[in-house]
């Protein structure tokens, strides 16, 4: 009798334990570039909200992933790559009831202009991409019916769309491709015009509020905030556009709203950066250091601290430094290829 009973109790726990295990991934024949599928394979169309979510690398962002699955209505999660990174199904599942999450791996123009893997993306409810290298998300998907589907998404059906690393560089109108390396603060701050320096304009993805924006990831944690300030200078020298920027650090993450209001989530810092006409770089110059100074007020930043249930509020849609709260305002300024900073008065 205490013996069945034992065993008993072993198979209810092994049974509890068994039911409280997320549910495991398939791929599903028949969806090309699919890596896997959690939930139901049939589509579902759900209320969505629109927002767009920059994650800047490093780890994940639950609060910022849950907060893209409250604005789905619960529909189907896509997930994009194009490096075979599938880890993401089972855990997004996790954080909220959707009715399913899948990973394509496009690897290729061929599967980017696939009418079916357009098909699904364009059936979605969120997006997320995944991190990786950028070039390879320029070269392979822009121009093409996936780039249109994307695109769909941000501009019409305005479903939350996010991007992670490489994922949040792309989101931005203005990005740096990272082809050929990865640029160093240090080496692009003694010379603008370096070879790694690559930017385009507005080609690719065209999310709400961010035309005139370019991001830059693992900010703080890797020291990127010279290269940033300097993709910055180039814009300026090349286009004559003065642009604005967005940089979140390691598990942090920009979530913006239909309105373009932003909130900061996560372990770290975002840091919002805004230029000014009438303050152009004094000496932008291939092999020569990048002058950008106006008296120790070059750029004027405004920094917030993320937090799990999301932190301050800064104005993605006007850059209104009136609209900012919970963060603090910085002046950065370059002299002689050196970036330096001070608290603003």
């Amino acid at each position: 009798m205490r013996k069945s009973m034992l065993t008993a109790g072993m198979l209810l726990l092994i049974a509890m334990a068994s039911c409280q295990q997320p549910e495991k991934q398939v791929t599903v024949p028949g969806r090309p570039a699919s890596i896997g599928l959690v939930g139901d394979t049939a589509n579902v169309n759900t209320p969505v909200k629109g927002g767009v979510v920059l994650i800047g690398g490093g780890g994940n962002v639950n609060s910022a992933f849950q907060w893209m699955i409250n604005r789905s209505g619960g529909g189907d999660v896509v997930v994009l790559t194009a490096s075979g990174n599938g880890g993401y199904n089972v855990e997004i599942d996790s954080l909220g009831k959707v009715n399913s999450v899948e990973t394509l791996n496009i690897t290729s123009r061929e599967l980017a202009n696939n009418d079916t893997v357009a098909y699904i993306i364009r059936n979605a409810e969120m997006l997320f991409i995944a991190g990786g290298d950028q070039s390879r998300y320029m070269n392979q998907w822009r121009g093409t019916k996936v780039n249109d589907a994307i695109n769909y998404l941000l501009q019409e059906k305005k479903a939350p769309v996010g991007g992670t690393s490489a994922g949040c560089a792309v989101l931005t109108g203005w990005y740096y491709s990272g082809e050929g390396g990865s640029a160093v603060s240090d080496s692009v701050l003694a010379n603008p015009f370096d070879s790694l320096v690559t930017l385009y304009n507005n080609d690719f993805l065209h999310a709400p509020y961010l035309k005139d924006v370019i991001s830059d990831q693992h900010y703080l944690k890797r020291h990127r905030e010279g290269r940033h300030v300097t993709f910055m200078s180039r814009i300026v020298k090349d286009a004559g556009i003065y642009p604005k920027g967005i940089a979140p650090d390691e598990k942090t993450a920009v979530c913006i709203d239909e309105n373009g209001m932003a909130t900061v989530y996560g372990a770290s810092k975002a840091i919002f950066l805004q230029t000014d006409s009438t303050k152009g770089p004094e000496s932008c110059e291939k092999n020569r250091p990048l002058e950008w100074n106006h008296g120790g007020a070059a750029i004027k930043v405004y920094e917030i601290q993320g937090s799990d249930t999301g932190s301050g509020t800064f104005s993605v849609a006007d850059f209104d430094p009136a609209k900012a709260s919970g963060g603090a305002w910085y002046w950065w300024w370059v002299e002689n290829g050196q970036l330096k900073k001070k608290q603003a008065l």
